[in-house]
Order: structure tokens, then C-alpha cells, then sequence
């Protein structure tokens, strides 16, 4: 994803002000949660607000990696992703953030920082925690070692244990505004298409993934098969072309987060509750099938067409959603 300056984020001016009051009293809190949807920067913040944490007067910082922040995000996916990673080489990620990697990081905390007094742990998303990972860190949570402090990204906090989210203060990140969406694609040179930047719902992220996969062409065929249905195929078809026959995973990924979004557009400017109805159920049925095409066994030539057709079951007069 095309990224910013941290400080450059519209939306962080309060997170930062909060932050910033909290590192210069006399008792810095120990855990964090950095809460807002997806694509609002939140990782840019964690490692902006880690570096202000770990620095002291008088010891000079590294640019680059540095040694009292410790990130844990997706790992390899298994042991020949691990030796993939070791030799330099793609890998395929895991899903989840395993108990293994939080036991690596708690082994690193028995010794003291590097260079200073205080250590950063980010993790993104703990979401995405698995549930013996969770409690893992929980115990880590709840006995820190002194100068380490935890800044937990997530984009679903309820997806948390209540015991991990009782034990952290939350900042939360606002979405961004359709204005500040164009301005932030224009500086990074993509195309800032209207429709697009409204699917978005306030996120730089799936603004940047509809501009990178040019999918405002498909925005306006998914609106239409919303609004008006496909009695003889055609907008299917012309889903399935625009969609192309050997679409990669991101790019279906994204056209399934955009089909997600513009039905629950939708749904909240419905007037007649059957509509609206039906709308959410196309949303939930979205958002099933993108939970499931990674790893599902779907047909590239065919999964357009489902997912025009769960569309299709919302519009007014809808046919079957099969049919």
C-alpha cells in the first residue's frame, strides 16, 4: 500500500495529542490499543509513537530497524515458508499470529533494552491473535517487565479478550473524510475517482487498493447490479470481464471488500425495510464468500459470477440469487 509520513495523517492529531500528554506524565500506561478500521494508519502511528517512547536525550537512534521495537505480524505459514524466509525467498503468510511468536518475544524480554530504558512491542492486528497466543500475552500484559509498554493495533476490538482489552487504554482513529481521501491519493499519485473514494468509507487503505486495481469501472457495474438486477446476464458478464479470468488474490480481495462496502452503503440509504433487508443478506453472504475464496477451491472463471449474483438477490425484484 502507497504510505505517508505518520504525522501526515489528518485523521491522528488526537491520538498524537493524547500520546504525547500520556509519554510526558509521570506514569506512562503499559498497554495501548490503536482501534479504528483498517486503512487508517494505525501501524504508521504504532511505529511513529514507539520511537518517540524508546528515545532519549543524548543517545542517538537508529533510521532503520531498531533494536528496542519488537513487530509481530503474520509469520510464514509453515516450516518450508520459515526456511523460505531464512533463505530470502517468497513465502506464503500465515493467517493468524501464533503462540510461538509470542514466545519468542517474551524470551527477548528478560534482557534489558538496548539503548535506553524502555522497550516498544507492536503488534498488528492482535485481532488476529490465536486464542493460546492471546493468552500468552495476556500474562505479559498483566506482569509487564519494567520499560516495556505494548501498542496493540486492531481493527476489531471486540475480537480481543475482555481480560486484554480491561488491561490497555484505547485510542481510537477516526475515519477520513471523502476530501481528505482525494488529497492523500493525489499526493501519492493515484487516480482519485469519486465513487471509488465512497466505497472506501473513510479508509486510505481500501481507497489506495480500489485506485491500484482501477476498480472504479467495476464500482459503478456491482452499483448497478444493486440497483437495477440482471435479468438477461449481462452485468454479470460484464463483471466477470471486467474482473478478468485469472484475477490474483489481492485483486479479488479487494472486489470482494468493494462489493462488501458498496451493499452496505446501500443498505443504510434504503427507505423500504424488505430492500434493506435483502441488502444485508447480500452483505453477509458478501462477506462469507470472501472469508472463505482464499483458501475455498473456487473456479476464477466463475467466482465473478457468484458474486454477481449474490448482488443481484438485493436488487428490487431480484431473482433468485442462482437463478
Amino acid at each position: 500500500m502507497t504510505g505517508r509520513p505518520a504525522t501526515d495523517w489528518p485523521n491522528h492529531a488526537e491520538a498524537w495529542r493524547a500520546w504525547r500528554d500520556a509519554l510526558a506524565g509521570e506514569r506512562m500506561h503499559h498497554g495501548w490499543l490503536l482501534a479504528g478500521k483498517a486503512g487508517l494508519g494505525k501501524r504508521d502511528f504504532a511505529m511513529a509513537a514507539a520511537r518517540e517512547l524508546v528515545a532519549e536525550p543524548g543517545v542517538p537512534q537508529p533510521s532503520g530497524e531498531h533494536p528496542d521495537i519488537i513487530t509481530l505480524t503474520y509469520g510464514p505459514k509453515d516450516d518450508k515458508g520459515e526456511k523460505a524466509q531464512a533463505e530470502g525467498k517468497p513465502f506464503e503468510l500465515a493467517r493468524s499470529i501464533r503462540i510461538k511468536q509470542i514466545r519468542a518475544m517474551q524470551r527477548r524480554l528478560i534482557t534489558r533494552p538496548t539503548l535506553g530504558s524502555r522497550r516498544a512491542i507492536i503488534i498488528d492486528p492482535a485481532d488476529d491473535l490465536e486464542r493460546n497466543a492471546a493468552n500468552a500475552l495476556l500474562k505479559s500484559l498483566e506482569e509487564p517487565p519494567a520499560g516495556t509498554f505494548f501498542l496493540l493495533v486492531t481493527h476489531r476490538p471486540a475480537r480481543l479478550l475482555p481480560t486484554i482489552r480491561s488491561r490497555c487504554r484505547t485510542l481510537r482513529f477516526p475515519v477520513l473524510t471523502d476530501s481528505q481521501l482525494g488529497a492523500m491519493l493525489h499526493a501519492g499519485g493515484l487516480p482519485s475517482d469519486a465513487q471509488a473514494i465512497a466505497a472506501a468509507e473513510g479508509s486510505f487503505g481500501a481507497a489506495v487498493r480500489f485506485a491500484e486495481e482501477d476498480l472504479a469501472p467495476i464500482a459503478r457495474v456491482i452499483s448497478g447490479l444493486l440497483a437495477s438486477g440482471d435479468s438477461w446476464m449481462t452485468g454479470r458478464g460484464e463483471l466477470a470481464r471486467l474482473i478478468g479470468p485469472r484475477a490474483g488474490r489481492e485483486r479479488v480481495q479487494a472486489i470482494l471488500d468493494l462489493a462488501q462496502s458498496l451493499a452496505a452503503r446501500a443498505a443504510r440509504a434504503a427507505e423500504d425495510p424488505v430492500r434493506r433487508a435483502r441488502l444485508i443478506d447480500a452483505h453477509t453472504a458478501l462477506v462469507r464468500l470472501a472469508a472463505e475464496a482464499p483458501t475455498a477451491n473456487f473456479d476464477p472463471a466463475l467466482l465473478p459470477f457468484e458474486i454477481g449474483s449474490l448482488l443481484v438477490a438485493a436488487a428490487p425484484a431480484s431473482e433468485p440469487a442462482h437463478g
